[in-house]
């Protein structure tokens, strides 16, 4: 071969591997990216053809379902609208746009995970997505948002064994049937994963995993309860500023004494109690199968002007006040509804999910979400021990509201002080499990701006109707 073929070849091979690299690039190597583009008209037309699987509720109700329209594309249709909405969301092909369930499941409502590869989906027009099985229960969820009674708040369930969503409603919600509409009682701003509340007094039971888990305390350990004490400088009181002598932890508990609870906190030290919240899940975004964006971290957050969230340990935390649900500290409630969830599963905290399993349009279950644990916050003998503390509150302490006749309760209250001083609003919360001999369910409520009212007369109720409605279903 001379010279000028030679080169004419080599010409040839680096033109024809330059073709190959371009169209690979995205074919291959950036197809995703190119498919996610909102800006790519194919895309959309594709989704469009795309019959996207159902969602479902646990008992097999159809929370989402894929309707045929003209020119043989589908829509969405949401049969229980506000009910379900802040979980499953919604998906508006022709805009690219998707929340929920829709959005973080979407590959499997679409059948991209076991439906005709991409080029035959292209020429047949004719994918058919996979249907999602959610954990959700029905009936306790349209229970919790009557409970709510049109309050602004918030009700998450947990099968604390599994780490199983039954319940997840919020109020405001919206019809995820129309997601643009608005209105005063229209958001949709999922309170029980992206809202940040003071947790008041419920965060107690974290600084009593934490001090008796430690083996720096028990729960007869003999703290003072006088009032007021100063911590970190400031003065800090108890309810109506009042006194107790000596009185051990279990008491401490059972009539939420801050001023011990404060001092536990302090003794215990930042590094002991970032630790443990870690644990808990605090510091980190939900594990949940929802879009990251669609959640919030839980943790203090600087006061002021331009408040922000403060790092794991960092030296501007009031420890002794987080200790006890203050100090700038932002919770949400599913990560409340955690930490009730793994006292309840003797210290084993499971990761918390919406959904169960996945199954094709042949009826064969082609993914199952298998119960997993997300962390061991304590041994199960702490466990035991801050369940049998929490009993004590639901039995005779500030959570009676909660009790539920022969079945054994756990809980704790919480009331924490929002708006302006002297304006008589509070955060009341409660979180809980039962039966504390072998718990299936634990459970975090909490109503936004309650006229004067407690966690203990506001939230427990309601924690005590969606327990006993999951219970009497087997649950």
């Amino acid at each position: 071969m001379n010279v000028p073929i030679a080169r004419l070849f080599a010409v040839i091979v680096v033109l024809f591997a330059l073709l190959i690299g371009w169209t690979s690039r995205w074919t291959v190597f950036e197809a995703k990216s190119l498919n996610d583009n909102p800006l790519n008209a194919r895309t959309l037309i594709d989704e469009l053809k795309i019959k996207r699987g159902r969602i479902l509720a646990a008992d097999g109700t159809v929370l989402a379902r894929s309707v045929p329209e003209r020119g043989g594309i589908w829509s969405r249709t949401y049969p229980t609208g506000q009910l379900f909405a802040q979980p499953v969301g919604y998906s508006i092909a022709r805009q690219g746009r998707a929340a929920g369930l829709e959005r973080s499941r979407g590959d499997a409502l679409r059948g991209l995970q076991t439906g005709l590869s991409s080029v035959f989906g292209q020429l047949t027009r004719q994918r058919v997505g996979d249907d999602v099985y959610t954990t959700l229960d029905p009936k306790a969820q349209r229970l919790a948002f009557n409970q709510l009674a049109g309050q602004a708040g918030s009700v998450v369930a947990i099968d604390p064994r599994t780490g199983a969503v039954k319940v997840m409603a919020a109020i405001p919600s919206y019809d995820d049937n129309h997601p643009d509409a608005t209105g005063a009682n229209v958001s949709t701003f999922n309170r029980s994963t992206q809202s940040g509340y003071p947790p008041g007094s419920t965060f107690k039971v974290v600084t009593a995993s934490a001090a008796i888990d430690t083996g720096q305390y028990t729960p007869s350990s003999v703290v003072n309860g006088r009032s007021p004490i100063n911590v970190s400088g400031v003065p800090l009181a108890n309810d109506n500023n009042q006194p107790f002598g000596d009185i051990d932890l279990t008491t401490a508990l059972t009539f939420s004494v801050n001023t011990v609870w404060a001092q536990v906190a302090g003794h215990l030290g930042r590094n002991t109690m970032t630790r443990y919240m870690k644990r808990f899940g605090f510091y980190s975004k939900p594990p949940l199968d929802l879009p990251a964006d669609e959640m919030s971290v839980s943790q203090p957050w600087s006061f002021g002007r331009h408040s922000r969230p403060l790092p794991p340990g960092s030296p501007s935390e009031d420890i002794g006040r987080i200790g006890i649900g203050q100090g700038g500290l932002q919770v949400t409630p599913l990560q409340m509804a955690m930490v009730a969830a793994a006292v309840a599963n003797g210290g084993k905290l499971m990761r918390p999910r919406l959904t169960d399993r996945i199954v094709d349009q042949d009826g064969r279950t082609v993914r199952t979400i298998k119960p997993s644990v997300y962390s061991q916050v304590m041994t199960s003998s702490s466990a035991s021990q801050v369940a049998q503390m929490m009993k004590q509150v639901v039995d005779e302490g500030t959570g009676t509201a909660a009790q539920l006749g022969n079945i054994d309760v756990a809980g704790k209250t919480g009331t924490a002080q929002v708006g302006p001083v002297g304006s008589n609003l509070t955060q009341p919360w409660f979180i809980g499990f039962a039966p504390v001999q072998n718990p299936k369910i634990a459970v975090a409520v909490t109503v936004e701006r309650s006229q004067g009212g407690f966690g203990g007369t506001v939230a427990a109720p309601i924690a005590s109707a969606v327990i006993q409605t999951l219970l009497s279903e087997g649950q």
